[in-house]
């Protein structure tokens, strides 16, 4: 028997191990080595999930339903006013189209029908269908016009989820122009709260 039959030569490059530890070791090191590395993109969506269960923001990282959407997803409605998407574009202003047709919300203090006092009425801005009577707005330190009733037959309500919140949406009866949102913290007589965006309405003044 040769002594190069009892101890082979090792290939080149090769390390051989002085005890079970240090293959262990080695053997560790090597199946790490052929492990796929993570992605950037696997990388950077974990860290972003931890940092957002750590700051309670994690139904932030799926979007909310809209108001369209909780309409479609119930039972699509028809309206009397249906214009193309490029016609509303037409008929309204950016500031308006996004309110009315996208279910936006304008700034706070922003609108001057919060402080529109005189007798008359507030009516939809797409379809110019009347919607509040000034008899019955009142100041709820919101920003925002507000009434404690809406006109007969001038609004539809349906339920919005948008913002981890449970809120029912109203828009124009006749158009489906989103014009905000009612709240149950109003005044009597019927402790409601239409809480309004201006930039959805228009006022025309009672006559003298």
């Amino acid at each position: 028997m040769r002594l190069s039959d009892l101890y082979p030569p090792k290939p080149p490059g090769a390390s051989q191990p002085t005890n079970s530890a240090q293959a262990a070791q080695t053997a560790r090191a090597v199946a790490a080595s052929e492990r796929p590395a993570p992605s950037r993109r696997v990388f950077l969506l974990s860290a972003t999930a931890a940092a957002a269960a750590a700051a309670g923001l994690v139904p932030r990282l799926v979007r909310p339903a809209r108001a369209d959407d909780t309409r479609h997803a119930s039972a699509p409605e028809h309206f009397e006013v249906a214009y193309s998407d490029a016609e509303w574009r037409k008929r309204l202003t950016p500031a308006q189209y996004q309110i009315l047709r996208e279910a936006g919300t304008e700034r706070p203090y922003s609108s001057p029908l919060n402080d529109e006092h005189r007798a008359g009425t507030f009516a939809c801005a797409g379809c110019a269908l009347p919607l509040f009577s000034s008899r019955t707005k009142f100041d709820s330190h919101t920003g925002w016009p507000s009434f404690w009733t809406p006109l007969d037959n001038a609004v539809g309500t349906h339920t919005d989820t948008t913002f981890g919140m449970v809120r029912t949406e109203v828009h124009c009866r006749r158009c489906g122009g989103h014009l905000g949102h009612v709240f149950d913290d109003g005044p009597k007589p019927t402790g409601l709260r239409y809480c309004m965006n201006g930039l959805a309405m228009t006022f025309h003044p009672q006559a003298a």
